[in-house]
């Protein structure tokens, strides 16, 4: 029987139509794939129903609420279908595919994220072949888990970062594999690929208001300006440090403020400003002071996924401790143990 995949158009530059100010979203992304992908192009592609969300965005407008509307969406149309494919702005994509993955776990189905650099409308655009790509993989049994997809590679959700805003290959995968490469064939690492251990579960909490914020430390970061980022309301920081998880350990002022917030109950995450590696705290000087003062290290984990576990973890209730225990526990295979 031939499998039939769930396609959810969010918005983001691969329906976009142009305007007198840029680029804007646009409606009918089914009457624009039949024109670029007419019914005798279509065999060997699976058959797929798509929606197309009333409010389409800008994914640089992406907000908790549109995470729920996915994953939920995701959830009630579970049993009807095989695989699922996401179309959405490339901007924040690394955000959503990282979100769904904390959200949507032991998965025995593929969900696949793709977009565009460049809108269908246009002559060049790669909307179609990530598309095509995004649709052919949502029908293998082999992907149980949240992925991304992007000009030829798939990439763990929650693993992925774009890049650049400039080339077709926008995303990739810093600190682990790919997980499979379209090319004439498509070839998978099959070792990489998660294995559902239970039934899926569908953690569908997802607090509307942000509850993480990131604060990046440069040359001559003062204590009091960290401390009046601390002060804001989020309960939960990222601290994009220098190398492996290094900070300012020659100012006592800035450690002090640190101390004092996670004192209080803040939760300060360590992770690296570079764009591959690790946070080791215990590597130099200058990480273990920060540790010393209560900032948890975040191993590889990327940016984006760690802000998304951070939210989904506190959106779940639970205590402080308890987050900052599971901090450097691999959850949905978003870091490395």
């Amino acid at each position: 029987m031939s499998k039939k995949i769930y396609v959810i158009y969010t918005g983001g530059t691969i329906g976009m139509k142009p305007t007198d100010s840029g680029y804007a979203p646009s409606g009918n992304m089914q009457a624009l794939l039949d024109e670029k992908l007419p019914s005798h192009a279509r065999k060997g592609l699976p058959d797929f129903d798509l929606v197309e969300y009333e409010d389409l965005i800008d994914s640089s407008n992406i907000r908790p609420q549109n995470w729920q509307q996915m994953a939920t969406d995701i959830a009630d149309h579970y049993e009807d279908y095989d695989g699922f494919v996401v179309l959405h702005g490339t901007d924040t994509m690394a955000f959503s595919s990282s979100m769904l993955s904390f959200m949507l776990r032991n998965l025995d189905k593929p969900v696949i994220f793709t977009g565009s650099q460049i809108p269908l409308c246009e002559p060049r655009s790669d909307g179609l072949e990530n598309f095509v790509g995004a649709l052919s993989l949502a029908t293998d049994e082999r992907i149980n888990e949240v992925c991304l997809y992007f000009n030829g590679r798939l990439m763990r959700g929650n693993r992925a970062r774009k890049q650049n805003a400039y080339l077709f290959d926008a995303f990739d995968s810093p600190n682990f594999p790919w997980l499979g490469r379209a090319d004439i064939n498509i070839e998978l690492n099959e070792a990489l690929l998660l294995k559902p251990e239970n039934k899926p579960e569908f953690h569908l909490e997802c607090a509307e208001d942000t509850q993480v914020g990131i604060v990046q430390l440069f040359p001559g970061i003062t204590a009091q300006w960290l401390e009046a980022a601390l002060n804001q309301p989020q309960k939960a920081f990222i601290m994009r440090t220098y190398g492996t998880g290094n900070g300012p350990d020659g100012d006592p002022a800035l450690l002090d403020t640190l101390k004092k917030a996670t004192d209080a109950g803040k939760i300060i995450v360590n992770l690296t400003q570079c764009h591959r590696g690790a946070v080791h705290q215990d590597s130099y000087a200058a990480g273990s002071a920060l540790a010393e003062a209560g900032v948890i290290g975040g191993l590889d984990t990327t940016t984006e996924a760690m802000f998304c576990k951070l939210h989904h973890l506190l959106s779940k209730g639970y205590s402080t401790w308890k987050i900052r225990e599971l901090v450097g526990h691999n959850i949905a295979g978003e870091l490395t143990i």
